[in-house]
């Protein structure tokens, strides 16, 4: 007898003389690519990128054995050895602009970033793209110092091999859609790597499902003195900065103050992490960064794409943008021994199931509209995604929950009414569910009608 890869486990509740059955699904093939996933070779990775001395934006890159230039064309090796392995199914490439001292204050001289980018082509939708990046430069105590070492183990080769790692990890399957995994430069000096990916991004037409932002995915001992290898943070602004007046009026009636396209996103990466992996804690921090800093995910929600930062839980400001040294027995510095290399393969893993299940899973629903004011229910409606689904799943929460809390799929089917359910004392949204199982993000209404 075959047995179908869509296992489905089935949680059952009697509500009152009714019974409500959710149903989660579980692909094996999701397991099999968080087994495939190698702290070896991520290790090594990280290693390697320490290994070039400094890879500071302005440092060297004539020498083929320090300096960005040194590191940026052996990640481009790396990418195009992974492509071999796959019959070239990764389109490998440098993507780059040029700075000088009048872009900002951290531009000491003129210099090209370059990011390296490998796209893996979609089957069905092969313009939507789904992305994991990690930066490819690192800094020492003054940014400006680009000669000084600044092995930047955790910040970020940590990323970067995580994103080479995913890369290896799913060439070996066929998605939908596109992903990418690329290595960013010129994010201590303000973000201009992620900057100019996302308006070659925008020039180009790009579909993007979401960018997955890694920086510093290796440490677990933090200044504060815990040791957790299994808790993260994944950071995400509530609504993009792109909305427009209307839709800040609306939410004053409507409510979405929560509910922005990258807190989707980073919802998305809560639930599938705690059903495929559940030994990992995963904390959504309602906050575009940390206090007052950045990532390379912001360019992409300042352009209106969904973005998320997925980073350790504790961090450890001694091994951060520090000069390697020894001061009151207190050693400074972001070496290679500061890096736990089983905890940066398991976020690594998150990364991967998400990508995967974002690149199986069809295109999300456009234009929901919801309706029900002053009655006993509520309507949903939406515009049909383009090719074949299995039909459309309608979730809901408290308007105090930070995860959906319910569900209900409704078949393939276009507008859908919740018998019972008062559209005043829930937030709803819904999602595109394929033949594989595997859904899209959620999205919540943008419109209203009667």
């Amino acid at each position: 007898m075959k047995i179908s890869p869509i296992k489905i486990l089935t949680f059952i509740s009697i509500l009152g003389s009714g019974i409500i059955v959710n149903a989660q699904n579980t692909d094996k093939k999701i397991y099999d690519i968080i087994d495939e996933v190698s702290a070896d070779s991520i290790e090594h990775d990280i290693k390697k990128l320490a290994g070039f001395g400094t890879r500071n934006t302005f440092s060297d890159t004539i020498s083929d054995t320090r300096g960005i230039g040194a590191a940026r064309r052996w990640i481009k090796s790396e990418f195009d050895k992974i492509s071999s392995n796959c019959n070239n199914c990764l389109d490998v490439f440098y993507q780059k602009d040029f700075v000088t001292p009048e872009d900002g204050e951290r531009i000491p001289k003129e210099a090209w970033v370059v990011n390296v980018v490998a796209i893996q082509k979609g089957t069905k939708y092969p313009n939507r793209y789904v992305i994991m990046s990690g930066d490819i430069d690192s800094r020492a105590s003054n940014t400006m110092d680009f000669t000084t070492d600044a092995p930047g183990a955790n910040d970020n080769a940590s990323g970067m091999a995580g994103t080479m790692e995913a890369a290896r990890v799913l060439s070996k399957y066929q998605f939908e859609s596109s992903i990418i995994y690329v290595g960013l430069s010129g994010e201590e000096q303000g973000l201009f790597g992620g900057k100019g990916l996302a308006e070659y991004a925008k020039k180009n037409n790009w579909d993007i499902t979401g960018i997955l932002n890694n920086d510093m995915i290796g440490n677990i001992e933090g200044v504060d003195g815990v040791i957790d290898n299994r808790s993260f943070r994944i950071f995400s602004e509530p609504v993009p900065p792109t909305e427009t007046e209307q839709e800040r009026r609306m939410r004053r009636f409507y409510g979405g103050e929560v509910d922005g396209i990258s807190r989707q996103l980073a919802r998305y990466i809560h639930k599938n992490v705690e059903t495929y992996m559940p030994e990992m804690n995963p904390m959504m921090i309602y906050r575009l960064d940390r206090f007052g800093r950045g990532g390379h995910h912001r360019p992409f929600n300042d352009l209106g794409f969904a973005g998320v930062r997925i980073m350790e839980a504790h961090e450890n400001y001694n091994r951060q943008h520090q000069d390697i040294r020894t001061e009151n027995g207190i050693e400074y510095g972001d070496v290679v021994e500061g890096v736990n290399f089983n905890y940066a393969k398991k976020l690594t893993a998150v990364n991967a199931i998400n990508l995967a299940s974002l690149a199986w899973a069809p295109p999300a629903p456009s234009k929901v509209e919801i309706g029900g004011i002053v009655e006993p229910s509520t309507k949903l409606k939406w515009e049909p995604v383009k090719g074949e689904v299995a039909g459309y799943k309608i979730y809901w929460r408290d308007t105090t929950a930070p995860q959906w809390q319910y569900s209900r799929f409704v078949g393939d089917v276009t507008e859908f009414t919740l018998e019972g359910i008062v559209i005043d004392n829930y937030l709803f949204g819904v999602a595109a569910v394929g033949k594989n199982g595997h859904e899209s993000l959620v999205v919540f209404p943008t419109g209203t009608f009667r």
